[in-house]
């Protein structure tokens, strides 16, 4: 087995190992020859090649996220880092363990004019668990250091100097690593290389020393709260991006089952129960637009708002508990509790299932009307909801109504962002669907690549849902030899940035459609081509059933399906639905 020569790189790679990160994603350069090197070479990890590294990071974010566990992006010097950025920023603000190891120069040589170089130490400050900026070799070219900077040698010996540097190196590394561990962010660890790159050796030369340490939590102490929650009559859970499978169903089942209790959770929650309400926007719209308004805002303003899980898509619930504060807003996680409703009054630092275990223990059921009266809305708008389909044409909705029935059990749902994952809280998710989407920061960049990522070790197919924007964006995700041929692509393409038509500013002009909605008349059958994907194409309400018949059967080659819909109607549709429905 062949090891780089360089012992830097050695160590960072010793480091990975002896944590049992297994998988990890390498975009190809010069500078980090090292390091691919080391990480190729040894059996133990799973490497996977990707050329974009804007691509490559969300890769490696959709397998962390689908894993739970860390994963690495190699990258070479230079501009190429940045493109990380996106996907850093994304795992930062949505708890995902990934690890940015660059490549770089060595410091004497940035801003001196040396190709391929800028300030790559502390790069992303803003959006990173922890930076470790890895200290050059001296035992490695030690020539070169001699000539360019030979006052950092001093008086010491080369060996005394390494083996100072060796310690700082591993102390940067174990901090590093503990923090992807401990609050599941992501880190970035610069490591400096001189050349020669590619020289290797048979057996390690370096003793990297690794701890690894356990974190202690806090101690749960539900004492008054419970009491409190015990004797409200109008309790609210919410919830956001939660993981599949986080929580005990019986627990669910407690909080669904009490008439005091509300549960608003969202598709990206995959939480099910009748008794919940996952369509919040359809209970808060046609409060909005009535003229009774305050009266019912007020009726549905909750005493405790408990919160878990990670960022909620709806605006409008955002909108309603910070005009209608509660008197108590508590927030489960086991790392950080947002202020989103300038409310929060208590932060449990617990994971879901040990808060509820507990908090549940002695729950008692007070009389209350809170949720047996917004039951009955609920069930008033989704008769609605049923209506309306039958009266509307084919548009975005009608298409989202037809994709979300005909899923097959037990798939792996990606949905991209903006519209699609709009779209997709208006409808019935099968319990059995495993739900993703990147909320951290809502960025439309990089939802292919994740659902490539997060596809690789899923046992069941994966369909992503995406826009045509948001597809073409990131249209290099299909750029790779990874996509399984169960893979399934859903471009629902309305030629241009939709959501746009319904924010408020829209207005019929050439500026608008040109620098807002990005008109355009792209196809996705030649990318299809292009990548040997099997595509098919429909933009009626018959030909997408049609379509949809087959989609999900076996096949030789990844499928893409992209659908027509009308640019200029699918707002008003929409519009109208909330209209409707009120």
């Amino acid at each position: 087995m062949k090891h780089s020569t360089i012992p830097v790189a050695q160590t960072v790679v010793y480091h990975c190992k002896q944590r049992g990160i297994k998988n990890i994603v390498i975009s190809p350069g010069s500078r980090n020859a090292p390091l691919t090197i080391s990480f190729t070479e040894d059996p133990f990890f799973n490497c996977f090649s990707i050329v974009d590294e804007r691509c490559a990071a969300f890769f490696a974010l959709g397998m962390a996220q689908n894993q739970k566990q860390p994963v690495v992006v190699v990258c070479t010097s230079g501009s190429a880092l940045l493109n990380y950025y996106p996907a850093v920023s994304e795992a930062f603000y949505s708890d995902i363990p990934i690890i940015i190891i660059s490549a770089d120069r060595p410091f004497y040589k940035i801003d001196v004019g040396d190709g391929q170089t800028i300030r790559q130490d502390n790069v992303f400050a803003r959006h990173i668990g922890y930076s470790a900026n890895l200290k050059q070799d001296v035992s490695h070219a030690t020539d070169r250091i001699k000539r360019y900077v030979p006052e950092i040698l001093g008086n010491d010996s080369i060996k005394e100097i390494q083996q100072n540097i060796q310690r700082y190196n591993d102390s940067e590394l174990n901090t590093a690593f503990g923090i992807v561990y401990d609050k599941s962010a992501p880190v970035h660890i610069n490591v400096p290389f001189e050349e020669p790159l590619y020289n290797t050796v048979d057996n390690p030369t370096t003793s990297p020393i690794v701890a690894i340490e356990h974190v202690e939590h806090d101690v749960l102490n539900v004492e008054g709260f419970r009491d409190i929650w015990n004797a409200s009559k109008r309790k609210m859970v919410l919830v956001g991006v939660n993981h599949p499978n986080m929580v005990d169903q019986e627990l669910l089942d407690i909080l669904a089952n009490d008439p005091s209790v509300i549960v608003m959770e969202e598709t990206t929650s995959n939480l099910h129960h009748p008794n919940f309400f996952s369509s919040i926007d359809s209970i808060i719209a046609p409060i909005e637009k009535s003229s009774d308004n305050k009266i019912l805002f007020e009726r549905l303003r909750p005493d405790i708002l408990l919160t878990f899980g990670g960022l909620v898509v709806s605006k409008k619930i955002k909108a309603f508990l910070r005009e209608f504060t509660p008197k108590h807003h508590w927030h489960v996680d086991e790392r950080k509790a947002y202020d989103t409703f300038f409310c929060l009054s208590q932060h449990f630092k617990h994971n879901i299932n040990t808060f509820l275990i507990e908090f549940l223990r002695d729950s008692k059921h007070v009389e209350s009307d809170y949720y047996p009266y917004w039951s009955k809305v609920k069930a008033n708008y989704e008769t609605k909801r049923e209506q309306y389909l039958k009266e509307i044409p084919f548009t975005d909705m009608l298409a989202f109504a037809h994709i979300t029935k005909t899923i097959p059990e037990g798939y792996q749902l990606q949905l991209a962002n903006s519209s699609t994952v709009r779209y997709a809280q208006l409808f019935h998710i099968k319990a059995s669907l495993h739900v993703f989407c990147n909320r951290g920061t809502s960025g439309i960049d990089g939802s292919t690549s994740t659902a490539i990522g997060c596809s690789i070790f899923n046992k069941a197919p994966t369909l992503l849902i995406t826009g045509d924007l948001s597809f073409f964006y990131d249209s290099n995700a299909l750029w790779n030899k990874y996509m399984r041929p169960d893979f399934r692509i859903i471009v629902i393409n309305n030629s241009g940035g939709g959501i746009f038509r319904i924010l408020p500013g829209k207005e019929d002009s050439e500026n608008f459609e040109t620098f807002f909605e990005t008109k355009h008349g792209l196809s996705a059958e030649h990318l299809c081509k292009m990548y040997d994907l099997e595509y098919t194409k429909a933009h009626t309400a018959h030909g997408l059933k049609l379509a949809l018949a087959n989609f999900y059967e076996d096949s030789a080659r990844p499928k893409v399906l992209e659908i027509n819909t009308p640019r200029l109607l699918n707002n008003k549709i929409l519009l109208g639905y909330f209209d409707f429905i009120s």
